[in-house]
């Protein structure tokens, strides 16, 4: 069969586009903090680096002109003479003492005389100036670095999910592993189509089953029962339906204490009626070996055809 579009691809990434935004394009710039985190890593590197460029060059021209305008760039700096800035002879020079005072490291060979009032208020604008600056950059690419996004790369979901009996009991079940040490659709009565109807799949939320313990990989186990949305779907009427079951893993990052989302999604296509995950965990010589070349595997079992309705 022909794979359908997809709501969430395999890969969690939900596959939409929005379009035709108009004037609501500047909402995203109300929050420009949150923009700026959510960009690329070489976008915001490049910001990263205009910024502070275009301000370094920005405030050592205000230091350059304050001397051009005073004529200390062609008076000789000694006792008889008192500059704004001693030892600032050209932009070179006033460009080095922004950027001595901006990182406080102070030579000592260039500094502000107490003749320049106009130096002194430009000085107190540069450290207030950079101030905001560097909280709002060095802000901005720690809480970038600090994200966990790239932790749900090593979780692992398996391709398909099944559908076979379990404690007697028919279960619709898929594989979640860890390599580190819902959307459904339907008409109502009234004829009306709900193409992104969303209805919750209880995977043990009462019971606590949904709580992993996420060290080897685990099946997650869903009841169809009267209460689940696939309590009239039989092996039968598998092949007509059109759903997409979208699976949400959250958890905290052991080494951050950071909250990880990790998605994936089944279509009708990847459910597979009557089989069942082959085991990937074996007991060897002190300890418990996990070979995930198996980790999608499954085989055929005995599974009536039937709903759990009928």
């Amino acid at each position: 069969r022909r794979e359908r579009q997809r709501f969430v691809d395999k890969n969690g990434r939900c596959n939409v586009q929005h379009g035709n935004l108009g004037g609501e394009s500047s909402r995203y710039l109300s929050d420009f903090f949150t923009t700026l985190v959510d960009l690329k890593w070489r976008w915001n590197l490049l910001i990263f680096l205009l910024t502070y460029t275009v301000a370094w060059l920005v405030m050592a021209s205000l230091w350059w002109g304050i001397a051009y305008l005073r004529g200390d760039l062609q008076q000789a700096h000694g006792d008889a003479y008192s500059p704004c800035v001693a030892n600032v002879y050209n932009f070179p020079s006033a460009f080095l003492f922004f950027v001595e005072t901006e990182a406080t490291i102070g030579y000592g060979y260039r500094y502000i005389t107490d003749k320049c009032p106009e130096g002194i208020i430009l000085f107190l604008f540069q450290s207030i100036l950079g101030s905001i600056v560097d909280a709002f950059l060095i802000g901005c690419m720690f809480i970038k670095m600090s994200q966990p996004k790239k932790r749900a790369e090593t979780l692992m979901f398996s391709r398909a999910a099944v559908i076979s009996q379990r404690d007697a009991k028919l279960c619709l079940m898929f594989r979640v592993g860890n390599l580190r040490n819902s959307h459904m659709s339907r008409q109502t009565p009234e004829g009306e189509f709900l193409p992104l109807d969303q209805c919750e799949l209880d995977v043990g939320f009462g019971t606590g089953a949904d709580q992993l313990f996420l060290v080897s990989p685990l099946t997650i186990c869903h009841e169809i029962n009267s209460e689940s949305p696939f309590f009239c779907l039989s092996q039968r009427s598998l092949r007509s339906e059109q759903f997409e079951i979208v699976v949400i893993l959250e958890g905290i990052v052991e080494t951050t204490g950071m909250t990880c989302q990790a998605r994936t999604s089944y279509t009708e296509d990847e459910v597979l009626w009557g089989h069942r995950f082959l085991p990937v965990m074996s007991l060897e010589d002190g300890f418990f070996r996990v070979d995930y070349s198996q980790f999608h595997a499954t085989f055929e079992v005995p599974t009536p055809p039937y709903s759990v309705k009928e």
